[in-house]
């Protein structure tokens, strides 16, 4: 595609370019790559951010009371194995509305995957395994021994193990998978993962680490600590030998688990329906032939009880390997509560519960929310929206190629600043599992902490959603044939009518105070005349400017931008066919901001219309 340059008109609007050239030029984010062709310099991709890990905090803009872009100090979402930013922004071609005590923080952050010889998404540390070639050979003078052998004693859901590990042939490439569930050898495998002679290693680990012993190679012996969560299974872990390529099994060492196993577990909310109602979904190891799931909520000094659904789903939900073979991890049972007629900004508190038919009571620890602003509130509203962060491991673990080390330090910050939250959206490129199932239940554990105490709403990422024949408009198998089903279930999201295919998929709208959020799935055609568009255009009209006088269009693919990496090519504006059908309505309905994923760098854009600023 050709480079297109951008004109501009109006003499005011070439003072305002200029007034941004500077105000851009001069952020504080150090040595800025200048790429675009536009008439403007945009600051585009960090390339030094080591320094940063241990500087104050950087600032970042947001649109505040005035409307104008400022300047806010704010956080540091760095490390020195370091990530880079994207964003792109479109503004409605209108002047931004003057609201009063209105600030829009917009954290958006993407890991980028550190991958040799991949595609610029990575791939999937699990993946790396050769699986299929696994052999076992335990008469070889080899152990594994873990401690504790019962973990959770205490109530706790995450906790650390340490192995003891020994062979007399130790090699540079030996490695420590961690099985779950335990018993991971078979005589037969399921169908989609055809194999003849016995034992059959049928799934990979649900996490892998080279020996930490320094003086391994030359002893034999070694120790690790790794860290594990509750996912409704014992553990057990198993040494290997021949590296990653040819996998041989030394030695199993002995089963490790959770005091209760099939405990409540990493609660999510989000806003339901309507401003004014919460839900709460978690994942547990009881079906409906087990007990009675609900959650007992109220303010302080009140409580109530409502019930919750429950759903799960099997192999034959999913639509293709890895997710449908060696990925294959039982989901356990995902249940959601709606807790209705909420009153606004008030603090709730919250517990999963669980009774089973002999009369007994299964509970999580307590959680706290804070409850939505009302329509039109004119108040601070804090909402965080970043992109593809991912998933990372504490111990260090599958970090062969330092997939994603970025998603911690983002995580972690998160926490620290959660007071001045109140609402969050992850548009797309949620933990890059890939077809590996275990990796939902890490993630959701990982942003527990956010995800239970502020609104946590996602969008479909194409390492959720695509797959070959699956209804996705792009025919890649970047989703390892999830095909959507894990997003959809993990996550509660307020689609008009989930009994429909069109919306099971990850398309709605949520009102947050002074807000219109209007989510598309850039993994579903949304050419005009289509079923997603019809619903874009419904969502930006049928707000009322009044009450949300700020109307943001989120969604995971870009649909604006100078140059993106993997293309390798300046003047690539937008995903195709993307920009082109949507534009129009966002000047129709005076849409405020763009904000996107996918591409993992930084930009962001005046308002910009056919090409016109």
């Amino acid at each position: 595609m050709a480079t297109k340059k951008l004109k501009v008109k109006n003499p005011a609007k070439k003072r305002q370019l200029q007034n941004a050239q500077q105000l851009f030029t001069e952020t504080p984010l150090e040595k800025w790559e200048q790429k675009s062709n536009l008439p403007f310099k945009i600051p585009k991709v960090v390339n030094d951010l080591q320094s940063l890990k241990t500087q104050k905090p950087k600032k970042i803009f947001y649109f505040s009371s005035t409307a104008s872009l400022k300047v806010c100090s704010f956080l540091p979402l760095f490390s020195q194995r370091f990530f880079i930013f994207h964003a792109a922004w479109e503004i409605g071609m209108k002047e931004m509305k003057q609201v009063r005590l209105l600030a829009i923080l917009l954290v958006v952050v993407v890991a980028t995957l550190q991958v040799e010889k991949a595609s610029s998404h990575g791939d999937h540390p699990l993946s790396r395994i050769a699986i299929h070639r696994a052999t076992f050979a335990l008469d070889e003078p080899a152990y594994i021994q873990a401690s504790p052998s019962v973990l959770g004693l205490r109530g706790q859901n995450t906790e650390w193990v340490k192995l003891e590990f020994g062979t007399e042939n130790p090699k540079i490439d030996d490695w420590i998978g961690v099985f779950s569930p335990a018993n991971f050898s078979a005589s037969t495998c399921p169908e989609e993962n055809p194999r003849v002679f016995p034992p059959f290693l049928c799934s990979a680990p649900i996490k892998y680490a080279n020996y930490s012993t320094p003086d391994y190679k030359d002893t034999g012996k070694g120790f690790l600590k790794l860290q594990l969560i509750n996912q409704r299974s014992e553990f057990s872990f198993a040494l290997f030998s021949g590296g990653l390529l040819n996998p041989r099994v030394v030695a199993v060492s002995n089963h490790v688990a959770f005091a209760n196993p099939d405990a409540p577990v990493y609660p999510r909310i989000a806003q339901g329906k309507e401003w004014n109602e919460m839900t709460v979904t978690w994942t547990s190891g009881y079906g409906i032939n087990d007990a009675e799931p609900f959650v007992e909520w109220g303010p302080r000094g009140e409580t109530t009880r409502s019930p919750a659904v429950t759903l799960t789903f099997d192999r034959r939900s999913l639509c293709g390997a890895p997710a449908r073979t060696v990925g294959w991890r039982d989901p356990g049972f995902i249940h959601t509560s709606f807790l209705k007629e909420l009153w606004p900004n008030r603090q709730y508190t919250y517990k999963l519960g669980h009774r089973l038919f002999n009369g007994t009571y299964i509970w999580s620890q307590t959680y706290q929310f804070r409850a939505s602003p009302y329509p039109g509130q004119n108040s601070l509203q804090r909402v965080v929206i970043f992109g593809d962060m991912g998933k990372d491991e504490a111990d260090g673990s599958n970090e062969y190629n330092n997939f994603q080390p970025g998603s911690l330090n983002t995580t972690k910050q998160l926490i620290r600043d959660l007071k001045n939250i109140d609402i969050v959206f992850h548009i797309g490129d949620i933990c890059y599992a890939n077809g590996y199932l275990s990796q939902w239940d890490q993630f959701t554990a990982q942003v527990e902490p956010i995800a239970s105490t502020v609104p946590y709403m996602i969008a479909s990422g194409n390492h959720e959603r695509d797959w070959p024949g699956t209804g996705s408009f792009y025919e890649n198998m970047d989703s390892g044939g999830e095909c959507g089903v894990l997003a959809e279930n993990m996550f509660y999201v307020p689609t008009e009518n989930r009994a429909k295919f069109w919306y099971a998929n990850i398309v709605y709208k949520t009102d947050y105070g002074m807000f219109r959020f209007c989510i598309a799935d850039t993994e579903h055609d949304w050419r005009e005349g289509t079923e997603q568009y019809k619903f874009i255009e419904h969502c930006l009209a049928s707000v009322d400017r009044q009450k949300q006088p700020w109307l943001l269009f989120l969604a995971h693919r870009v649909l604006g931008y100078s140059s993106d990496a993997s293309y390798a090519v300046e003047g690539s504006f937008a995903e195709p066919m993307g920009r082109e059908s949507l534009q129009k309505l966002w000047q129709k309905y005076k849409v405020d901001i763009g904000i996107y994923g996918h591409v993992h760098n930084y930009e962001r854009t005046c308002p910009i219309y056919q090409d016109v600023l």
